[in-house]
């Protein structure tokens, strides 16, 4: 399984449009992840948000199914620079 990971920074001014506009992407993208999306800011920086969704079998299918909801809902107009996508796994040990 796969864990996505996507930061980004906000437009303070518009944080009530930003936590509505990114708790519906959450729910649309809830049914591609094995446990439910979550939203959380940095502790040090109120700006900085950062988006969980674990449990992702299909990245690719995942991915583009983010990039359609994010258009889909206007989920940019408060970020301020670029979202970033990180895609995560365990790691593979050999012996």
């Amino acid at each position: 399984m796969r864990h996505a990971y996507v930061y980004y920074r906000i437009d303070l001014t518009q944080t009530r449009l930003a936590g509505n506009c990114i708790d519906a992407l959450l729910l649309a993208m809830a049914t591609h992840c094995g446990q439910p999306p979550h939203r959380m800011q940095r502790c040090d920086d109120p700006a900085t948000w950062m988006e969980t969704y674990p449990g992702i079998s299909d990245f690719e299918a995942f991915s583009a199914a983010l990039n359609d909801a994010i258009n889909t809902l206007a989920c940019t107009e408060f970020v301020v620079g670029k979202r970033h996508l990180e895609c995560f796994s365990a790691p593979v040990i050999s012996l």
